[in-house]
This record gives structure tokens, sequence and C-alpha cells, in this order.
């Protein structure tokens, strides 16, 4: 089943230089980029962007993290896109993340993960909304 979902390389992938390698693998596993974008989040985006974690002790950390620098947010396009996705970046916690997946090759904590994605439909709709306003 085709369909889009969107990641982002976050300020500590662009400031390592891993978007080329990160890009490259999603489409070495067949996905088409249909948008891409380069750009740093006002501390307004980022609240609404990560607005389903305001009541969690760790939101102000995340606002503050992917404020801190530029990101590169792609919206891929292919079969099972987000579950595919997700598959790829590995787990959120980078030392619990498998090696192989985007965050078990690259990341090296917990917020500075490398990587976001979409993890449902009403996710992938509400964060490209945000992020291609």
């Amino acid at each position: 089943m085709s369909e889009q979902s969107l990641f982002i390389v976050k300020p500590d992938g662009v400031e390592r230089k891993l978007v080329g390698q990160i890009l490259s693998r999603f489409e070495n596993k067949g996905f088409k980029i249909v948008k891409l974008r380069m750009f740093t989040f006002t501390k307004e985006m980022a609240e609404e962007f990560y607005s389903d974690h305001k009541s969690k002790p760790f939101f102000g950390e995340l606002v503050s993290f992917i404020t801190s620098g530029r990101v590169v947010a792609t919206v891929i396009e292919g079969n099972n896109a987000i579950a595919t996705t997700r598959l790829m970046i590995g787990s959120t916690k980078s030392f619990e993340a498998s090696p192989g997946s985007i965050r078990g090759d690259f990341g090296l904590g917990f917020t500075d993960n490398i990587i976001h994605a979409s993890d449902s439909k009403e996710s992938f709709e509400k964060e490209v909304s945000v992020v291609f306003k």
C-alpha cells in the first residue's frame, strides 16, 4: 500500500553532516522523496509539532533541542512508508536501537537521536501541516 511519511533529520544529524547518508538509505530502500526542506524550528512551531507530548516531563527538552539548529524535513512516498520508516530509524533511545537502524548506527542519546519520524497517518498529517505550511 503506497503512502507518505515524514521524517526529520534533527539538529545533531545536520551538525554531524549525516543528511546525505540518511536520505540515501530511504532512496536505496526504494522510497521517492516528494518534499524536502531545510529550516530552523521556531519555538511556536516546535510546541505545535510536539503538542502530543506537552504534559510529559521531557517536553521542554524536546522543544529546546529541535530549535537548537537547522533540520531537514522530508516527505517520502512508497509502500508501507510509515511502518517501514519506523523500522529503519530504530528505537527512540539510541542506545537501545538495533545496529543497522539509523539511530543504532548514528544516535547518541534520547533527545539527540538523529531523526524523528511520523508514527501514524494521523501524526503524519499533523506534522506535515506544521513543517510544510
